[in-house]
């Protein structure tokens, strides 16, 4: 891992560039990183994509935003109050900028310095009981009394009650569609009330963007990615807040738990999250305990991935069968692919890019892939 050091500014052309292969199909976060990488820079990465996309199988190559729709994105969220920043840019969050699935542009709005302050996540039930609802608020009052940031998903429930007791300290919501697709709709005033103090509101979507089932989980890696850790008040088995609680896990944040009732369904799966490891919280106290050790270790950033040869080296077709061949429904790890088909793993990368942008390939977490 590298240590993280913020960057310059991007320059204007840098910015359209970055947006343009960003809202490109098929180049997702993780697609849109390995293409920075290995070709250099978003340009380079964008004069490419035609010819990849069609060594992986693709009948015709996929949209490639124009550069006047991107000036046309940046103008719009000018007007609406929106910066669009990268990592290492001030108002992006530093811990989100280590994840391997990054946002390549972060849509902002609010205050950013609140955005570069320790954050502590707090999610839960959308149902949640009294009680649940008046201890997200407690323990969002006291870790806003300790100088950490609250972050959470504007979500009804135990996201509204951690929001609205840390809108005077600093609190940022992170939305699942565009600025100005609030959901819930009746949040809207929730929303302004955090703008108009000390708080921020973050998304990696363009202005219009309604969100959809699918939009919500993408949201939540960013409530775990830009944080210290996670804490979850109410959740019941199968919830939106567990996946955040993997994902949190995954991504080598704390994961915190407050315990319930047995007997109360909206509290089994905190309750689990404590028998998996979780730390137990019946105070603001057993977080900042925590959280302090990991404050005074620099920030890491993903390291780049180490290349045996050349990554613009052509796959052979022969290669590119083989590595194919061995893809299915089922998700294999990379690191199996490697092995199996004897190839390097420049070229096994190099392979699945073509899939992915010729939209053959899903990425699943943990480093494995499956065909579509």
């Amino acid at each position: 891992m590298d240590a993280i050091n913020p960057s310059a500014e991007l320059t204007e052309p840098d910015r359209i560039d970055r947006l343009r292969l960003i809202r490109s199909d098929n180049v997702g976060p993780r697609t849109f990183r390995s293409l920075v990488e290995h070709f250099g820079t978003a340009r380079a990465a964008l004069e490419r994509l035609p010819d990849l996309a069609r060594r992986g199988g693709a009948a015709r190559s996929g949209r490639i935003c124009s550069v006047e729709d991107a000036k046309a994105e940046l103008a719009a969220s000018r007007k609406f109050g929106i910066a669009w920043r990268a990592p290492g840019e001030h108002g992006y969050p530093a811990r989100l900028a280590t994840l391997d699935d990054a946002p390549p542009l972060l849509a902002v709005r609010g205050d950013t310095k609140s955005l570069m302050r320790p954050m502590i996540a707090i999610v839960g039930s959308r149902n949640a009981s009294g009680a649940g609802l008046k201890f997200a608020g407690v323990l969002a009052r006291e870790l806003g009394e300790a100088g950490f940031i609250v972050i959470s998903g504007l979500a009804r429930g135990v996201d509204q009650a951690a929001h609205r007791a840390s809108v005077e300290s600093g609190t940022v919501a992170v939305l699942a569609g565009g600025h100005d697709c609030i959901y819930p709709p009746e949040h809207g005033d929730l929303l302004a009330a955090i703008l108009d103090r000390a708080g921020a509101a973050i998304s990696e979507m363009p202005l219009g963007h309604e969100p959809r089932a699918r939009d919500f989980p993408r949201r939540n890696r960013l409530i775990s990615g830009a944080s210290l850790g996670v804490v979850v008040v109410e959740a019941a088995h199968r919830s939106g807040s567990l996946i955040t609680a993997r994902m949190a896990a995954e991504q080598g944040r704390e994961v915190f738990a407050v315990p319930g009732s047995p007997l109360d369904p909206r509290a089994a799966g905190t309750n689990d999250l404590i028998k998996q490891g979780a730390t137990l919280v019946t105070e603001a106290a057993d977080i900042i305990n925590a959280v302090q050790p990991i404050m005074e270790r620099p920030l890491m950033r993903p390291m780049s991935e180490p290349d045996s040869e050349p990554f613009e080296s052509d796959p052979q077709n022969q290669d590119r069968n083989q590595i194919t061949g061995l893809l299915g429904p089922a998700p294999i790890s990379i690191d199996d692919l490697v092995r199996m088909s004897g190839a390097s793993p420049a070229i096994v990368r190099m392979v699945l890019l073509e899939l992915e942008l010729a939209g053959r390939l899903e990425r699943h977490g943990g480093g494995l892939v499956s065909l579509l």
